[in-house]
């Protein structure tokens, strides 16, 4: 067992106004936004439905996180927390699904995952959970396990909670999020297919020759496997002697995909009826996996509004912008959302910025969660590629970028690959936040201060006339 204790967390400008927060969901979303809120000096309340014990079976498998979400990790005074859990990726090797024919290979330039200012780290779910969790606590956050009926939000013991403003962390089959949009946005959207997230202890894949070359290398690899309506990616994770495995398949049942199963109790056995036809290496990883969890594949269309009318809702992370199922940035884009939230409002003076702060929240947030998603959209088709003219072009020109000795991103001149990698990898959500706030929030503080000033006079010279008094 590794120790993810967190020891402190250093001094954030604390907002002049603190107030009561109400946070739905205790998962990645949910924490992260806890902690960004207490580094602002607000009081925090987190609400989560399970308990400890299923929580457990619902943060399964492994997750990548990309170097945008690791830098906020690591300036809320995570990285130490963060280095025990984790596993750096240095490489990425890309295989066929059906015949594990080498396709390609890329090596991160370090400088250029220097200058992202975080790291391509992987972990256990579970683990990343569990040290939000006590980051989250050790920051003044309270969490409590709840009873969720009809949308209203009750502890055990029927008292509801209430607070000046009321966060939707709660995934994207959120409650707050159909409160908003009136609808399931979720629910309604049809599946395109089941993601499986399990793990392999690391002692099963060493005893096999075919299975240790993958858990070991010199460079710490991401493996992704690119098919016919179908892909997998594995990974080992830190903290633990394990390695992920990520299954995107079209399921062979009718209907079995329709129902979301986070808890890892879905029998493996119907995991490798999954598989299809593949290669030796994939079948002996399903073979050797523990139970997954299983999770519907969606597209999502953008939800309108993140912000409910009051001006005191709003909703974040996947309940305001869902992803394809097993998407590297999907925790990621939720820890983005809560640093930006917890800056806004590390401004906040008066109750009457709360429904600005989020509104300009959603404006911050909304283009680039956009783009985010689409890309994370065509990664999922790129690796699933049916057979035809679009995958033979894209298996070919891999096999030709190998055959020069070119890594499979280097794909166009190095100002082109560090400008795409700079825009995903690169983006720093907390500045953003305090670009907004020197550009237009300060604006409009000393706007409101100017007509406020105006009133005064105006109500003084009022009053002068009316009584006759200079």
């Amino acid at each position: 067992m590794f120790d993810t204790t967190v020891q402190s967390l250093p001094a954030h400008k604390h907002a002049e106004l603190p107030i009561d927060f109400l946070v739905v969901g205790g998962g990645i979303a949910g924490l992260s936004c806890a902690i960004a809120l207490r580094r602002g000096g607000h009081r925090v309340v987190v609400l989560e439905q399970w308990g400890p014990v299923e929580t457990s079976k619902m943060s399964h498998g492994g997750i990548r996180l990309p170097p945008n979400v690791s830098k906020i990790l690591f300036n809320w005074g995570l990285e130490e927390a963060l280095r025990k859990i984790s596993v750096s990726s240095e490489a990425i090797e890309i295989d066929k699904y059906e015949t594990g024919e080498l396709l390609g290979t890329h090596i991160w330039e370090e400088v250029i995952i220097k200058e992202t200012g975080g790291e391509y780290l992987f972990c256990h779910h579970f683990d990343l959970r569990r040290l939000l969790l006590d980051a989250a606590l050790k920051a003044g956050a309270v969490v409590h396990t709840v009873d969720c009926d009809n949308c209203h939000v009750r502890l055990s013991t029927g008292t509801i909670l209430r607070a000046d403003v009321i966060v939707g962390a709660d995934g994207p089959s959120s409650l707050i999020q159909q409160t908003i949009a009136g609808k399931d946005v979720y629910g309604s959207a049809p599946s395109q297919g089941v993601f499986y997230n399990t793990t392999i202890p690391g002692a099963l894949m060493r005893q096999d020759s075919d299975l240790s070359s993958l858990y070991s290398r010199e460079h710490d690899t991401m493996f992704m496997w690119v098919g016919h309506n179908a892909s997998a990616i594995g990974f080992r994770v830190g903290g633990k002697d394990e390695f992920a495995l990520h299954l995107w398949v079209q399921p062979t049942k009718p209907n079995l995909g329709d129902h979301d199963c986070w808890s890892a109790d879905i029998d493996v056995k119907e995991m490798r009826r999954q598989l299809g036809h593949c290669e030796p290496r994939l079948i002996k990883l399903a073979q050797r996996a523990s139970s997954p969890a299983r999770i519907q594949v969606k597209i999502v269309p953008p939800l309108e509004n993140w912000v409910h009318r009051n001006g005191r809702i709003l909703v974040i992370g996947e309940a305001a912008h869902p992803l394809p199922a097993g998407s590297i940035q999907s925790g990621a884009l939720a820890v983005e959302d809560s640093a930006v939230l917890g800056k806004l409002f590390s401004h906040l003076r008066s109750r009457d910025q709360i429904a600005t702060f989020l509104t300009a929240f959603q404006d911050l947030r909304e283009d680039r969660c956009a783009s985010v998603v689409n890309s994370e959209q065509g990664n999922l088709c790129f690796q699933m590629l049916p057979h035809g003219p679009q995958q033979e072009q894209r298996d070919n020109a891999m096999r030709t970028w190998l055959a020069e000795g070119r890594g499979v991103f280097a794909m166009g001149p190095p100002a082109e690959q560090w400008e795409h990698v700079r825009e995903l990898f690169g983006y720093d959500a907390e500045d953003q936040a305090d670009d907004w706030w020197v550009n237009w929030g300060l604006l409009r503080e000393r706007a409101k201060e100017r007509a406020r000033e105006m009133d005064e006079k105006m109500n003084a010279r009022f009053t002068a006339f009316a009584t006759g008094k200079p």
